[in-house]
């Protein structure tokens, strides 16, 4: 909005032409999203413990995280508001692919607005029943899915799979590329939300993610770089730069009221939008493959829950003390935050390593 308004007197005044930039409003998106976070972090804090909107601890769970319980939740609203609100100022809104990671995103949200609400409203942890959160998840990715294909056939998107570490390996899905993208946004949403369960853990390798996106959607977004790395490259792929921004400058927001101890937690609203908008990007940007490694430590939590339910309904026995991941560390004896900083430090190094795949190819 603010692009639209500003840009057309780059002429007239030349302090305005910095709009134009990419880089620039990148920039500006994420200090925009910090700066809402950080202002109506306190307001949304007080208002939840008004409407006595608290976390409802699951019983099954580790001792230590009974004194959590009241804590406000449902804080994604105030992370999807710092995201959003940025994106649609400084980004370009004739751009398609905004509005499918934005609308996205947000039709996560919703999922997880309803399922959080339900848990309040009932004083317990179960939301929406398993089957219908899925089933909305499904319906909402499948919609993604259809709209890609679309733009495949017009030309301004393709089905093809691009593979870490292989030049050439590019298999073009056709129409199954959309069961493919159902599975990814359930997949990387239910993800999030699975790592969600230590004060500041989720949000902060959440926004180690996003960043690595950042510096992905600005690579694949300019052609000369693009073909340099030999990565798939569309025009709209730019504009994509600044809505993760927005993703990381709102995540740090956050963070400063969700770092240990935790005086809000993102809730389901949270978790489920941040993974959705994790897997659209991937999406767009044609790194899906790639999203496995940049958030590795959402991979690692999703498959120790896999391993631990497929091993107990086989053998009857547990391979974790607990799942997911980060309970068992805590029931091995680490604390809390050592095991936040440790797997902070190991989404930094996926991170990392992702990004040398652009040229080890």
């Amino acid at each position: 909005m603010l692009y639209h308004l500003l840009y057309p007197f780059h002429t007239r005044f030349s302090v305005v032409n910095v709009t134009r930039y990419i880089t620039f409003r990148t920039a500006a998106a994420s200090l925009s999203a910090l700066a809402i976070s950080l202002a109506l972090g306190p307001w949304m804090i007080a208002k939840l413990h008004e409407f006595q909107i608290g976390q409802v601890i699951r019983q099954e769970g580790p001792m230590t995280h009974r004194a959590k319980g009241g804590t406000p939740t449902m804080g994604g609203l105030l992370i999807l508001t710092a995201a959003l609100v940025p994106t649609l100022l400084w980004a370009d809104l004739t751009n398609l692919y905004v509005w499918i990671a934005v609308l996205t995103t947000t039709a996560f949200g919703g999922v997880g607005f309803a399922d959080d609400y339900l848990k309040i409203v009932r004083q317990s942890h179960h939301g929406l029943w398993p089957r219908y959160k899925i089933l909305y998840q499904v319906l909402i990715a499948a919609a993604v899915g259809i709209v890609l294909l679309v733009l495949a056939k017009h030309g301004l998107y393709n089905t093809q799979l691009v593979f870490p570490f292989f030049k050439r390996l590019q298999p073009d899905l056709g129409w199954w590329y959309l069961a493919f993208a159902v599975f990814v946004l359930v997949a990387w949403s239910n993800s999030v939300n699975l790592t969600d369960g230590l004060d500041g853990l989720a949000i902060s390798t959440f926004a180690i993610a996003a960043a690595a996106f950042t510096a992905l959607a600005y690579v694949t977004g300019n052609k000369l770089l693009a073909d340099y790395l030999l990565l798939p490259h569309f025009p709209y792929d730019a504009e994509l730069t600044v809505f993760c921004g927005s993703l990381v400058g709102a995540s740090l927001g956050f963070l400063w009221y969700n770092s240990y101890p935790a005086e809000i937690f993102m809730g389901d609203v949270g978790s489920l939008a941040l993974g959705a908008a994790l897997g659209t990007v991937a999406i767009l940007l044609k790194q899906e493959l790639l999203l496995g490694i940049v958030g590795g430590v959402f991979v690692l939590e999703a498959l120790s829950v896999i391993i631990q339910v497929g091993s107990f309904k086989l053998t009857g026995k547990r391979v974790f003390r607990m799942a997911p991941l980060h309970h068992h560390f805590e029931l091995i004896g680490w604390s809390e935050p050592k095991v936040i900083t440790r797997f902070v430090i190991v989404a930094i190094i996926f991170a990392l390593f992702s990004l040398t795949t652009l040229k080890l190819r």
